[in-house]
């Protein structure tokens, strides 16, 4: 199992990361907390690169996430897909035709409850669980979902990498460039 035959998703924090990550043998890269007025040549250069990037909309700087920035980022920008926690940019994106990412914080049992709903209602393409260092949590989720699973946050060594991939996890996604293996 892996998101179009990665295991992992290398997510760029800072401009440096991306460059390097636009010449890593990645076809898909996560673009984190980028300014938007920074967003469309970081696309730019992501297309010309070859490479499918996925925009955290939650994290883009001047940009508020609702379905309007969707729609401005399908039109103008055009990445690959999306990731937010908001199912509303989930629904859009996915009207859209860009990957769908649906990003949930799994705090707890009523906060697993909770999306469950929201994963029924928006139908994202897959579900990212953080912690991502929860087997048995990953693997409730993409069971009781039925939606792959990429696990995030809190990913800090190979062997986070492997047990997460191990309990289902489709990819992980890291910022940590030591595990863009």
């Amino acid at each position: 199992m892996s998101f179009f035959g990665q295991s992992v998703l290398p997510a760029a924090r800072k401009m440096k990361d991306f460059e390097k990550l636009l010449k890593s043998d990645y076809e898909y890269i996560i673009c984190l907390d980028a300014h938007i007025s920074q967003l469309k040549f970081m696309l730019q250069m992501g297309h010309a690169s070859k490479k499918k990037v996925l925009v955290h909309l939650d994290l883009i700087n001047g940009l508020k996430a609702d379905e309007y920035a969707v729609e401005f980022l399908a039109q103008d920008f055009k990445p690959a897909g999306i990731i937010s926690t908001r199912s509303n940019c989930i629904i859009k994106a996915k009207k859209k035709n860009m990957i769908a990412i649906q990003r949930l914080f799994l705090l707890d049992s009523i906060a697993l409850e909770t999306s469950y709903k929201i994963v029924e209602r928006a139908q994202p393409d897959f579900l990212e669980v953080l912690p991502g260092i929860m087997p048995e949590i990953i693997r409730e989720v993409k069971n009781a979902s039925g939606t792959p699973v990429i696990a995030g946050g809190l990913i800090r060594t190979k062997e986070n990498v492997r047990m997460a991939l191990d309990a289902g996890a489709e990819a992980v996604t890291t910022s940590n460039p030591e595990l863009w293996i």
